[in-house]
């Protein structure tokens, strides 16, 4: 019998990151200071990062070294193993193969300690004390929690209230790892307390989260701000998914035809498909497919415009798809994919046509996580499951079509303390919602005129 598992020893984990940027360097787009719209320089930003992580924001290096104490880190958990799904394969009668990259293995359950490690122990390194954040579902707040702990810094999070509410465990693993945590919007700051008079029933989103940890950050000599998706140091940081991926796939005789990850701002996406785009440059017969909730469609319905990375506009401008920066989006479960834009780098692909968008409702995703659980045994979290759904569709097109496609997503996150998500769908409580065109509208109003 053949292990459905491709594993990696630990000596060839990447000891590099690897900057798509090398390799479209056309992808980049200015970053603006939000005052005077023009693009920032690095001393601007030096209040919210560390410099070492403003210069991986802006190089154009290819290969970028892993530090050795962040190594050591990533070392309790990594390489993890690329699945080979035949259990589903069989369920589905499809002729495709399909594997998936288990990035729930690490402590917190997800792939987001990747870069939360590494932003810490750069924040470390720089004499930084505290570290605020925000967090939709609660995997960044717990990643960086825990990275946070491994380094000896303070961790303040800002929890987007409708996850605060709905995933009190998320809450346990950050206090567990010795970090604060409160709902978003919170009277903490002063875009909390305008939120809440305007709405004091608001159930928060990733921007208006971000407008509270970027006011805090910016109130304490002794913080930083550190963000969990969306800039390209963050992605960067992931790359060491796809980079496992592809030395897998490599060892079990295989090169990938469709590859697929959910989307809220980019960074486990990101992270599997950018060491595959040289590949999709050189020619091979290769889709990159991101996948986003029909409730929070910035790529397929958003436009390609600047705007603001948070609610209050606050944080820097950015060329993305986008919402709107106002954008409130519902109180869907898979609250890790609810930020009014995208990563300016994906959305840069998608516009080159490297990358395709495709968006999917919640409850055909909760049907296809359960089939995936029953069948490869793992309860994938919400967001995670827009990806096996998406999966599941492309090997059922292979059932009709015959191709034996090689099909590969990345296993995101874990749901083992998102299951009243789960709960919600088999009582019935769980409804599909598609944002509607004149909220977009209205919400598009808001974005700054730029004139480079």
């Amino acid at each position: 019998m053949k292990s459905p598992r491709v594993l990696l020893p630990w000596e060839e984990m990447p000891r590099q990151w690897y900057n798509v940027y090398a390799d479209v360097p056309d992808a980049a787009t200015p970053v603006l200071h939000p005052g005077t719209m023009q693009p920032v320089k690095p001393d601007d930003l030096a209040p919210l990062f560390p410099m070492a992580v403003i210069e991986q924001e802006v190089s154009r290096q290819r290969w970028i070294d892993i530090p050795q104490e962040v190594l050591e880190v990533l070392a309790l958990w990594r390489p993890t193993p690329l699945h080979r799904a035949r259990n589903l394969e069989k369920a589905l009668e499809t002729p495709a193969r399909i594997y998936y990259k288990n990035e729930s293995q690490s402590p917190p359950g997800s792939h987001k300690p990747n870069t939360a490690v590494a932003q810490a122990y750069y924040n470390k390194r720089e004499g930084v004390k505290r570290i605020a954040t925000e967090t939709g579902a609660g995997q960044w707040g717990s990643a960086l929690s825990f990275a946070c702990a491994q380094f000896g810094l303070e961790c303040m999070v800002y929890m987007v209230r409708v996850s605060f509410d709905q995933k009190p465990y998320r809450k346990s693993m950050i206090q567990t790892w010795g970090a604060n945590v409160v709902a978003s919007p919170s009277r903490l700051t002063k875009a909390g307390r305008t939120a809440l008079a305007n709405d004091p029933d608001c159930p928060g989103s990733l921007g208006l989260a971000i407008s509270e940890a970027v006011e805090d950050a910016f109130g304490r000599d002794d913080t930083h701000y550190s963000l969990g998706s969306v800039l390209s140091h963050v992605i960067l940081h992931q790359t060491i998914v796809g980079l496992e991926t592809k030395k897998q796939l490599a060892a079990a005789g295989e090169r990938p035809n469709v590859l697929i990850g959910c989307v809220g701002g980019g960074s486990n996406f990101g992270g599997f498909a950018m060491p595959f785009i040289p590949d999709k440059l050189d020619g091979q017969d290769l889709r990159i497919v991101a996948v986003e909730p029909e409730s929070c469609p910035s790529i397929t319905r958003g436009q390609y415009v600047f705007d603001y990375g948070d609610t209050a506009g606050m944080a820097p401008i950015v060329k993305m798809h986008t919402l709107g920066h106002t954008f409130m989006p519902p109180r869907i479960h898979a609250g890790g994919l609810r930020y009014h834009g995208m990563a300016p780098l994906i959305s840069a692909l998608v516009e080159k046509k490297l990358i395709e968008a495709t968006a999917r409702h919640q409850k055909t995703c909760f049907e296809a996580a359960i089939q995936f659980a029953r069948t490869e045994g793992i309860i994938v979290a919400p967001e995670t499951s827009h990806a096996v759904r998406v999966a599941i569709d492309e090997a059922l097109e292979c059932k009709k079509t015959g191709e034996a496609k090689v099909i590969a997503f990345n296993l995101s996150g874990h749901g083992h303390v998102d299951m009243a998500a789960y709960d919600a769908f088999f009582s019935g409580k769980l409804e599909d919602y598609a944002y509607p065109e004149e909220a977009i509208r209205e919400a598009m109003k808001s974005v700054p005129e730029v004139k480079l």
